[in-house]
């Protein structure tokens, strides 16, 4: 007999799945609309992917935490474009409701809610560099003045709770050791049926959790330096990107 709470949290996470890839999608498409504004929208993310890079270097750099930190800054929070993973989720969410356990879905709608959430401030700071005549020339000073500009710090701070919440949802997948099996089975089929991004984004955040035992430690890293630099950025702080540098990477 089916578990009537799965049923229900299964539910709740499609319909989140299905709110947030329609409003990450209109957002893509706003900011795509035009070879130039698909330029303006890649050059930031591609900044803001650097700075994550360097803020987090420790994590990337250490050999527990290395591949959840290339996972984070590749395929949760970086310049990479995933029309086409929340595509997939669109086309076949009936099916994945059927297939994934509920923990999974719930995965999948963090993951979505954030990508919508950084759509939505990423185009009001594409907004504000272009009025500001910084767009090609991003710097330290250009995106901080900006970041003030935009405001939006509860949407902020929501960004990084998503931060978490996505990864500690991904250290529990990472302890269903069935879920591995499937996965692997799933990888073939999944490609063959054009679902290779969505596949991906499970398969590679599963093995990254996975390899570095708790997550704790490393959740925790990435929360304070980027509420530390929230902070200094709001604040106003002199060099607000020089975070305090947390000794996790072992």
């Amino acid at each position: 007999m089916d578990d009537p709470n799965a049923s229900n949290e299964k539910q709740q996470s499609a319909n989140a799945l299905r709110r947030y890839v329609q409003a990450a999608k209109a957002l893509r498409l706003q900011a795509n609309c035009q070879p130039i504004a698909a330029r303006q929208r890649l050059r930031l993310r591609e900044w803001q992917a650097a700075r994550l890079a360097r803020t987090h270097a420790d994590l990337l750099a250490s050999a527990r935490f290395g591949q959840a930190a290339q996972f984070f800054l590749s395929d949760l929070y970086g310049p990479k474009d995933f029309s086409s993973r929340d595509e997939e989720v669109e086309r076949i969410l009936p099916l994945l409701i059927k297939m994934l356990p509920a923990s999974a879905l719930r995965t999948l709608a963090l993951a979505v809610e954030l990508d919508a959430l950084t759509e939505e401030l990423d185009s009001a700071m594409v907004a504000e560099l272009c009025r500001a005549g910084l767009i090609d020339c991003i710097d330290e000073a250009a995106y901080a003045a900006a970041y003030r500009f935009v405001g939006c710090r509860p949407e902020r701070e929501r960004q990084i709770v998503l931060i978490r919440e996505t990864g500690e949802a991904l250290d529990r997948l990472a302890r269903k050791p069935l879920l591995n099996g499937m996965l692997k089975l799933m990888r073939g089929p999944a490609h063959l049926a054009g679902l290779g991004d969505l596949h991906h984004f499970l398969e590679s955040g599963f093995n990254a959790f996975r390899g570095m035992g708790s997550a704790t430690a490393f959740l925790d890293s990435i929360d304070r330096k980027e509420h530390r630099l929230l902070c200094n950025l709001f604040a106003g702080t002199p060099c607000p990107f020089l975070v305090d540098a947390v000794d996790t990477a072992r």
